[in-house]
């Protein structure tokens, strides 16, 4: 209210509302008219801020009562011949209607009257209340009595509302009409089809009221922030449309090749082969007793629903004695998991995409089809889910940016009238404040005057005592009632006290205290658990009771010290204030039954620790920002789920209570089920959680496929968008988070003043205990010195950093340190002189991460003026001569300042100098130089390496069958040997030439150091027999490999197991009830909303603030490649944009002519892919079991595609001859040919049981990628692949990393977990046995998938659950228990790891995205778009002259690419470009192109640098341009013509003038030669039109 009458009175008068009369409705008519007629050529835009549902800027001044609700002229300019008008309500927002037919006349008292009800607030809100009375009907299974009459009511409301918007609007589908609006379109449809429900026969009714459940949906018009999400979520599925295209076409082709993998597969079950004396009773109803049916024939392991899978492969599963593996039964899952179809296939695959229960998948198929087919699903459940992940997340992180660009311009578009607005606010404020002067002091003056104030502006009056209420928030009492008894200031003695408390309580070491405390306080929160003993519990209960005396004492000493009144205006103190008074309640209330939920708030201390950390609150208050910011978002979330969970109660409800007993053998329903809402909410959440498959073979039992399928992808793929774009816009706003800006508050200060008075405290002790030793001091002073230049070393130059050298060794000499002039002098230089001693530093190559600062160094004069930048490498006589840095190393270096030197090379070389003052050190000097030119040699580097590898290689094969080959066993102890010596050989020359402090300062090296004592205790291990548990840390040796090569989803697993326990959980050694604590639900919906998806978004927006941190030091360059990757991604990107196919000459001969120009056109590259999709339906149509005569035809088909793709193949040869193997596509196309005959006649020599017939059409299938060329294929999916084609040597190096962790928990694995029992998790396929076995464990932990079941396996370890005495044959080791510690800290570990690693794949990738799309919006131009420019342009000029005509120039531009591209009509573009032009009316391509690129790159400040690089490179490579002369420019040309036309038409203009001047014989003759000149005007005419361009 303030600030609305502060701004009317910065604009009193309105500005612009004009009422709209008959007058203005002519008026706009005939600007329609006019603009008909004549060519608008203005191009305007509706303006953002005047759009429907906004509120009028209070630029237009305030709004009169008499203008409220009432028709007004369009403010907007756009509108202003659009036959608009506005209509404004009391809160000044914004209705444009139109005022053309179809509809009443605006000065139709009924249709006025209607707008005006329509325009109300209160007629939005009574349709607001309308709605959520339904959504809450809708939600119930049960109405009462009274229901329906209510429902009638609301559906009277909805009636009187369309009637009411028909009358206002108009009924037609144009702009601001009824039927304009596609929400109109959805509420007369639902309001409908309700009527119609109601009149209907029953079998309609349920039809049409599940429609009825689309009005939930019209909350979304009412609120203008919903409805502009919902705009933005379009917009992005729009540019969606290419990825989900793509994404279905790899769909397809997968599931065409596991169709074709695992087609009948998973119907291979154990069966128990009959007996002699068994065959009568084993026969079934069919009398054949080898295919029997019956499950209890099948094999089944311990506590599992399904028989056991096997097959026929070695690596497959392997029937237990008495069983054979045969085709019989159905395929797991209730049937719904196979690859009978395309449709079951399709979804398993989506299944997979989605990671939802993958395991499960994974252990049937290798089950049944063996290990080998790992493959597949490492290339579908990570390489491919992964990209469809990043291509999702890279388009919805571009909408993103431009929604936070668009902002941004807005917002700077609306700043100068913000700006203008405040101006006059203050104007407007001064005199407001001048008035309210003159007012007291006349309240001060006589009586006489007194009179005068009824003479005032009532205005002026009303406005002074809004001022006076804003400026206070509580009424004068309670300020007055506030200084009286919440300030203590009542007498010297008590202000005494206040000073002696608040020097306690504010002294630094009371808040280190406390701090400690709250510590402590978590410390013993956490410490309780179930079962605890009496002691236990009571000593828990005395902490409690202290901790809670120790903050209430802290609260009444900040009372005293700061008085209530200042106490509790620190919001914190409030916090504070709180947890103490739920302390004392809890003393009090814990005894009482049913009240012991108050102990589940004691975790509330924990944020008590915000107050001294400021990070914190800065996360809190960014996630708060950003929660505002976003609500309209989180509320559409929230609607969606509301209305998901309503439509799956009334399409699946009544079916889940009628079928119950298909999915429940008790005919119970289940926990996750749809019959109330309540459990349809939950199953939404659950969906959009990822785990939906188990819920939707639930659904398939009760209800029909084709409803589960359409409601189950809606909800995950509309929800599944709206929660990447809120999470990807939380991420944008804590990557945006900066800590530098943090403001520490007096608690955090005080803890660092504590900290620094404790460490000056033990300093002094320590420096009065030194002191009693001059030796020490001194060492102390050398440390001190080293720390120092450590310290700063990342922010000086080298230069700098011997000037802090000078000054240490200043100090040095003061304290009495003598040290030798010469050696001092000599360590400051990296260049060995003849009067110094040589020196050795580390070898750069050894550390690229370590030293990359020593890569670049900078050498000043005595001035400063000069400046060399020269590449480090050794000091000694390996290296003597500086090197200089190349072009490309160069900016390498550059980007990489500054960065810190971890290990301090280069700033003493004491640590690695050889001194000359005695003889001996001659000798120590020539061995060190020994040592470094080995160390240093590369042939040495790659046989160390080589060993690296096989001695991590030789892990692999300790497995529990190692005892069983002996020779292996013993070759692998040689070996262990013989590494061992080779490493400590390594060591020991690294000591020698580095010395101690080098070796033992870099980090790789002490890693190197740490795999040589695990050797070493490794073989100690074996020799004794109480050291053989050292063996099974021999895992740590594949650490090495990183020191040889340096550049290398949440999860919800188990969640659903666990929240079904907690919600029938009844009490304490109570037996479960079925959801007795169904709220429990809410607790796990709370966690997964702020203690998963907030935190994760947190996390990814920090790690996504240091990528764009490094990213910047490096000056934009990718932190996750080397300098040789960057040349493989220029290349990589020159690869994807060239045209993969030169040009070959057309054969002369006709025949072969015909041929070139038939297998050339472009129809007969349609027809090829048209055969190639006919074949992949071919497979689509295909089942198992099928009838024979289908198997036949698919043969004979198979055999025409061969016969027609050899046809191609051969027609190709014969025209394109050598050249046809010139081309990657061509011989891809030819081995797939021959592999197609091959496969279509081996079968028949060799038979089909070695060569599945399947083979064909997999080989045929391959060249359905043809799709995926960049000059043939679709060009969306050239845009999505070339991302990914640019990341790939990032990805490399992840992937490598990846690995290589991976290969360090397998052996790990295999050293802990190899003989643990098989259960849960751990199974025949799943294990630690063997290496193999164990990266297959790995794999799916990777991916996130059913690590929860191995490690139940794990937490095996008592004797009810495990046998610690099991002999395990073969073997020594014995039982079959594991370790819980171990295995946590393992499965949690790698998960941790794993998940970094993949999250900065995915900011890769996404990265890419970024930087592609900003460089497209830049409108700059790169070496693609000048390529693809002479590529057009050698179409145009086939001979090479560097000229085309003019004429042809139209055309030319109009074939270019963008930027570059000129649509038609471009003549006049052209002309106004002034091009340059040679004899013969030719312009030359350079001309052209430096003209179409200033055209584009008119803005950019960097055009006239490019203009000049492209022309001078240009004249570099064809000399003789610079010969080049012009002799007339395009605008001249024009110029000319048009001047050459004026000329003609005057003189005929004059002629006839002339000869109507004689005698009429004469004008007749006359008349003849007008005619003459009409018709030369007709030809100058077309003479002028082939000259001009």
């Amino acid at each position: 209210m303030v600030a609305s009458t502060k701004l009317e009175m910065a604009s009193p008068e309105p500005k612009g509302l004009v009422p709209f009369t008959r007058e203005s409705l002519e008026v706009m008519e005939q600007h329609s008219a006019k603009k008909h007629s004549e060519e608008h050529k203005e191009d305007l835009k509706p303006n953002t801020d005047l759009e429907v549902g906004k509120e009028l800027p209070f630029v237009y001044g305030n709004l009169p009562r008499a203008m409220v609700s009432e028709p007004l002229e369009d403010v907007d300019p756009y509108y202003k011949n659009k036959m608009t008008f506005i209509v404004l309500n009391k809160k000044r927002t914004i209705f444009r209607f139109s005022a053309t037919w179809c509809t009443l006349s605006p000065f139709n008292s009924v249709r006025r009257t209607t707008i005006k009800i329509l325009v109300h607030p209160f007629f939005r809100l009574l349709i607001l209340i309308s709605i959520l009375i339904d959504c809450i009907f809708m939600s119930m299974t049960d109405l009462p009595k009274w229901g329906p009459a209510l429902q009638n009511t609301l559906l009277g409301i909805y009636t009187f509302e369309i009637l009411v918007k028909l009358i206002a609007r108009g009924i037609w589908a144009g702009s601001f009409y009824f039927f304009g609006d596609p929400w109109n379109w959805l509420d007369f449809s639902v309001t409908l089809f309700e009527h119609i429900s109601r009149y209907s026969s029953p079998n309609f009714i349920s039809i049409f009221r599940i429609t009825r459940n689309l009005r939930i949906l019209k909350i979304i018009p009412l609120n203008q922030g919903l409805k502009s999400f919902v705009g933005i979520l379009i917009h992005c599925l729009k540019k969606l449309t290419g990825v989900i295209i793509l994404t279905l076409f790899f769909l397809s082709i997968f599931s065409l090749i596991g169709m074709e993998l695992f087609m009948g597969n998973l119907k291979h079950k154990c069966l128990r082969w009959p007996q002699a004396n068994e065959t009568e009773t084993l026969h079934n109803r069919t009398e054949n007793p080898y295919y029997i049916r019956e499950t209890e024939n099948f094999y089944y392991l311990e506590g599992e629903r399904y028989a056991l899978l096997c097959g026929n492969r070695t690596d497959a599963g392997q029937c237990p004695e008495g069983y054979v593996c045969v085709k019989a039964g159905v395929n797991p899952d209730y049937g719904y998991t196979n690859f009978d179809n395309f449709g079951w296939t399709l979804l398993a695959l989506f299944r997979l995409m989605m990671q939802d229960y993958p395991e499960a998948l994974y252990h049937q198929i290798l089950y049944a089809s063996g290990k080998v087919y790992m493959i597949f699903f490492v290339v579908i459940s990570f390489w491919f889910a992964f990209y469809m992940a990043s291509l999702f997340l890279g388009i919805l992180a571009i909408s993103c940016e431009e929604e936070k660009q668009r902002a941004a311009e807005k917002a700077k578009k609306i700043e100068p009238e913000l700006q203008q607005a405040l101006t006059e606010l203050q104007e407007g404020n001064k005199a407001t404040e001048t008035k309210t002067t003159e007012i007291e002091m006349k309240k001060r003056s006589s009586t006489s005057m007194i009179t005068s104030l009824d003479m005032l502006d009532d205005a002026t009056i009303r406005h002074k005592e809004e001022l006076r209420k804003s400026r206070k928030r509580c009424p004068f009492c309670w300020y007055k009632f506030a200084k009286t008894f919440l300030i203590w200031n009542c007498s010297p003695c008590w202000l005494k006290l206040k000073e002696f408390v608040h020097m306690i309580i504010m002294d630094p070491f009371t808040d280190l205290f406390l701090t400690i405390c709250i510590i402590l306080n978590v410390h013993f929160l956490a410490l309780e658990h179930y079962p605890m003993s009496l002691e236990t519990n009571n000593i828990l209960n005395i902490e409690n009771q202290v901790f809670i005396g120790i903050f209430t004492a802290e609260m009444i000493f900040k009372i005293i010290a700061m008085h209530p009144y200042g106490y509790f205006q620190v919001g914190w103190n409030i916090y504070d204030s709180l947890i103490v008074f739920h302390g004392l309640v809890e003393l009090y209330v814990t005894h009482f039954h049913g009240l012991a939920v108050f102990r589940s708030f004691r975790v509330l201390r924990i944020f008590k620790l915000g107050r001294y950390w400021p990070t914190f609150k800065i996360l809190m208050l960014t996630l708060g920002n950003s929660m505002m910011a976003l609500k309209d978002l989180v509320l559409l979330l929230f609607t969606f789920i509301f209305f998901s969970a309503v439509l799956g109660l009334k399409l699946f409800g009544s079916n889940y209570k009628t079928y119950v007993c298909n999915i429940d053998e008790d005919c119970q329903l289940p926990h996750w089920h749809m019959h109330d809402f309540l459990h349809s909410f939950l199953n939404v959440f659950r969906i959009l959680c990822g785990e939906w498959i188990e819920t939707l073979w639930d659904c398939f039992k009760v209800a029909d496929q084709f409803s589960c399928i359409p409601f189950y992808m809606m909800v995950i793929l509309i929800g599944n968008l709206l929660i990447l774009y809120l999470f990807l816009a939380l991420v944008n706003s804590f990557s945006s988070y900066k800590a530098a800006t943090t403001e520490e508050n007096d608690e955090a200060k005080n803890l660092q003043r504590a900290m620094a008075r404790i460490k000056k405290g033990i300093n002094y002790v320590l420096s009065k205990i030194l002191c009693k030793n001059q030796n020490v001091l001194e060492e102390t002073m050398d440390n001190l010195s080293d720390i120092y230049v450590k310290e700063n070393i990342s922010d000086h130059t080298l230069s700098e950093l011997s000037n802090t050298q000078d000054f240490l060794k200043d100090k040095e000499k003061s304290s009495g340190t003598e040290k030798n002039t010469m050696t001092e002098k000599g360590s400051q230089s990296l260049i060995p002189s003849p009067s110094v001693s040589e020196t050795v530093p580390i070898a750069s190559e050894e550390s690229d991460i370590e030293n990359m600062d020593n890569k670049e160094i900078q050498s000043k004069s005595g001035d400063g003026s000069s400046k060399e930048k020269v590449k480090q490498s050794s000091s000694s006589e390996c290296s003597t001569v500086d090197i200089a840095v190349s072009e490309e190393e160069e900016m390498v270096y550059e980007r990489g300042k500054p960065r810190r030197l971890k290990n301090g090379y280069g700033q003493r070389s004491s640590s690695a100098q050889i001194s000359r003052d005695s003889k001996k050190g001659k000798i120590g000097q020539n061995i060190r130089k020994t040592c470094c030119k080995i160390v240093e040699n590369s042939c040495f580097k790659c046989f160390i390496g080589l060993v690296t590898l096989l001695s991590t290689g030789a892990l692999a094969f300790e497995d529990i069958y190692i005892d069983q080959r002996k020779t292996i066993k013993i070759l692998l102890e040689y070996a262990d040997m013989i590494f061992t010596y080779i490493f400590i050989l390594e060591m020991l020359l690294k000591w020698m030439a580095y010395g101690f402090k080098a070796y033992f300062t870099n980090g790789w090296y002490q890693l190197d150091f740490m795999v040589v004592i695990v050797f070493c205790l490794s073989l100690i291990g074996k020799s004794r027999e109480e050291l053989k548990p050292l063996i099974s840390i021999k895992f740590l040796r594949a650490l090495r490999v990183l020191s040889q090569f340096e550049r290398m989803k949440a999860t919800f697993n188990g969640w659903i197991t666990i929240m079904n326990s907690a919600v029938d959980s009844v009490g304490v050694d109570m037996q479960p009830n079925f959801e007795d604590n169904i709220y429990m639900y809410c607790y796990f919906i709370d966690f997964i909303i702020i203690g998963l998806f907030l935190p994760l978004s947190m996390l990814i927006g920090a790690i996504i603030a240091n990528f764009n941190k490094h990213k910047l030091k490096l000056r934009g360059s990718n932190i996750f490649i080397t300098v040789k990757q960057k040349r493989q991604y220029h290349a990589l990107k020159k690869l994807m944009c060239e045209v993969s196919q030169k040009p070959v000459p057309r054969p002369g001969n006709k025949f072969q002519g015909f041929v070139f120009d038939l297998v050339t056109n472009q129809v007969f590259n349609v027809i090829i892919m048209v055969l190639i999709f006919f074949q992949a339906i071919t497979i689509m149509i295909q089942s198992d079991e099928q009838n024979p005569k289908v198997d036949i035809a698919v043969y004979w088909i198979n055999s025409v595609f061969v016969i027609l793709y050899t046809g191609e193949c051969v027609l190709k040869l014969i025209v394109f001859h050598y050249n046809y193997f010139t081309n990657g596509w061509n011989l891809f196309d030819f081995v797939v040919v021959a592999f197609s005959i091959t496969g279509l006649f081996l079968p028949l020599m060799v038979g089909y049981y070695l060569v599945p017939p399947s083979l064909v059409q997999l080989i045929l299938l391959s060249r359905i990628i043809h799709i995926l060329r960049p000059e043939k294929g679709p060009k969306v999916f050239h845009d999505l692949l070339l991302p990914l084609i640019l990341s790939l040597p990032a990805l490399l190096n992840i992937s490598l990393l990846i690995f290589l962790i991976m290969f360090v928990y397998a052996i790990f694995g295999m050293y802990n977990f190899a003989y643990v029992k098989k259960e849960a998790g751990i199974n025949d396929v799943s294990n630690f046995e063997t290496f193999g076995s164990s990266m297959l464990c790995l794999f799916q932990v990777t991916i996130f998938a059913g690590w929860d079941g191995m490690l139940n396996a794990i937490f095996n370890s008592k004797w009810s659950d495990c046998d610690p005495d099991k002999i395990n044959p073969g073997t020594q080791v014995r039982g079959d228990c594991g370790n819980p510690f171990v295995g946590i800290v393992y499965f949690v570990s790698y998960i941790l790891i794993s998940w970094l690693i993949i999250v900065n794949m995915y900011i890769v990738v996404v990265m890419e995205f970024l930087n592609i799309a900003s460089k497209k919006k830049a409108k700059t131009l790169s070496e693609d778009d000048f390529r693809k420019f002479f590529q057009v342009w050698k179409r145009f000029d086939p001979d090479r002259t560097q000229y085309i005509d003019s004429s042809k120039l139209s055309d030319f531009a109009a074939a270019l690419h963008p930027p570059l591209f000129m649509a038609k009509p471009n003549k006049g573009q052209i002309v106004a470009m002034d091009l340059p032009m040679a004899v013969g009316d030719r312009i030359h391509c350079l001309d052209i192109l430096l003209a179409l690129t200033k055209r584009v790159m008119s803005k950019d400040v960097s055009m006239e640098k490019v203009l000049s690089e492209m022309e001078s490179g240009f004249m570099l490579a064809n000399p003789f341009k610079i010969t080049y002369e012009p002799i007339t420019t395009t605008l001249k040309r024009k110029q000319e013509v048009v001047s050459a036309t004026i000329i003609q038409r005057a003189y005929k203009s004059y002629r006839l003038r002339q000869n109507d001047k004689k005698t009429s014989d004469i004008h007749m003759i006359d008349g003849d030669v007008e005619v003459q000149a009409i018709k030369e005007d007709s030809y100058y005419d077309k003479t002028e039109g082939k000259s001009t361009i």
